[in-house]
């Protein structure tokens, strides 16, 4: 496993290398891009709408909050507002039994992920795999639903999901996440986001975020 650390100036500066590595993952791929996106500054969503050959990328969601449609919590509404793509493949949070529509996610799922965007969170945690969830425990299914984390149940990816994954780019920026991403770097299996095994990895961060 590799993790490499890209560092930029700024916040934009970051955002925008994230940006730019994506889309050349996009332009490379031989068929159609299966990219899961994070929760994601404007910026580089912006940069996205941009750059990619949206004909060629189906979008998957990372993480979401269990919360109305069109909700300003909810991820995928900053999503549909930036995106120009065809093809997002929205995880089912509304419905009643969250468990059976996790499943259902996954049964959309690639096998392996061509490319997946995370963030990390001051506390360690990536996508919805916050610290003390038993979703942190799942091994066998590629889709999970969490308890409650600063006021939401989440539908998130799990480990074997990210694992898998061809190629993982973090994007990282601010001050308060320095010791996290640290900890990242140095693979400390007390913080979540250390459980994301893929094989290839590289976090793009700002100055105020780099140790």
């Amino acid at each position: 496993m590799t993790l490499d650390l890209d560092v930029q100036e700024d916040a934009d500066g970051a955002a925008r290398r994230a940006a730019a590595l994506v889309a050349e993952h996009a332009s490379a791929a031989r068929a159609t891009l299966s990219l899961a996106l994070s929760k994601a500054p404007d910026s580089f969503l912006a940069d996205l709408a941009r750059d990619l050959p949206w004909m060629r990328v189906v979008v998957y969601q990372v993480d979401e909050r269990v919360a109305p449609a069109e909700s300003p919590d909810r991820n995928l509404t900053a999503l549909l507002a930036a995106l120009p793509a065809d093809d997002v493949r929205p995880m089912p949070v509304e419905e009643r039994d969250l468990e059976a529509a996790a499943a259902r996610y996954a049964e959309q799922l690639p096998p392996a992920l061509d490319l997946v965007h995370l963030g990390l969170g001051s506390d360690g945690h990536t996508a919805s795999l916050v610290p003390g969830d038993p979703v942190l425990g799942v091994r066998d299914r590629p889709v999970g639903v969490t308890g409650p984390y600063q006021g939401y149940r989440r539908m998130t990816l799990t480990y074997p999901a990210l694992s898998t994954a061809r190629e993982i780019v973090w994007l990282v920026t601010g001050r308060e996440k320095r010791e996290a991403l640290a900890r990242l770097l140095d693979r400390d299996p007390s913080i979540p986001a250390s459980g994301v095994r893929a094989a290839r990895q590289l976090v793009v961060a700002d100055r105020d975020a780099a140790p």
